[in-house]
């Protein structure tokens, strides 16, 4: 695995600054710079040849990535609940609450994945795993989802990993949140 140089924005220095500790000591990465705007960033990106920009979802809202940075790797961070736009045009994101090996293994592979890969991967929910989302919003299980819509609960497991990799929420109550704000689920029915 070759090193790679990474570049952070994050609205909140202690975000930054924690990502930036996470990184140096998985020992592949090189924090080159860390800002808190990315009207801060862009202009020194190319000066610093970064291979990756790890930058909060909120900031991805307002100010959109030209193509002149179109060979670098975004990873969406996410650092507060996220409209479903950002979540569909991101491929590779973490969380707060992604674990430290789990950050590291979510950037080694967003680094070596290959662009056109990325480009063709859908962050949309199917049909399917919205049913499973919305059973798991209402407390289910495993298997009385697996009962209610008649599939089997490997079945249910595989929907709910690809649900999590789609979102990147692992936690119940995350994916409630979630079912609630995007309307799959009214919050009278919890």
């Amino acid at each position: 695995m070759r090193r790679y140089r990474v570049a952070i924005v994050a609205p909140a220095a202690i975000i930054g600054e924690g990502i930036a500790t996470i990184l140096r000591r998985g020992g592949e990465a090189d924090v080159v710079l860390i800002e808190r705007s990315l009207g801060d960033i862009l202009p020194r990106l190319r000066g610093a040849d970064v291979d990756m920009l790890i930058v909060d979802t909120a900031l991805l809202r307002t100010t959109e990535l030209g193509e002149e940075y179109s060979d670098i790797v975004v990873v969406a961070l996410q650092t507060s609940l996220y409209d479903a736009e950002v979540a569909r045009r991101m491929t590779h994101a973490i969380t707060l609450y992604t674990a430290e090996e789990d950050i590291l293994r979510t950037l080694s592979q967003a680094i070596d994945a290959p662009s056109e890969a990325s480009a063709h991967e859908s962050h949309e929910l199917s049909d399917r795993e919205r049913d499973v989302l919305i059973l798991v919003a209402k407390g289910f299980t495993n298997k009385e989802i697996a009962s209610e819509l008649s599939i089997s609960p490997h079945t249910v497991i595989s929907h709910r990993k690809n649900i999590v990799h789609k979102t990147g929420i692992r936690s119940v109550a995350g994916l409630t949140v979630y079912a609630v704000l995007n309307k799959l689920i009214d919050s009278e029915q919890l």
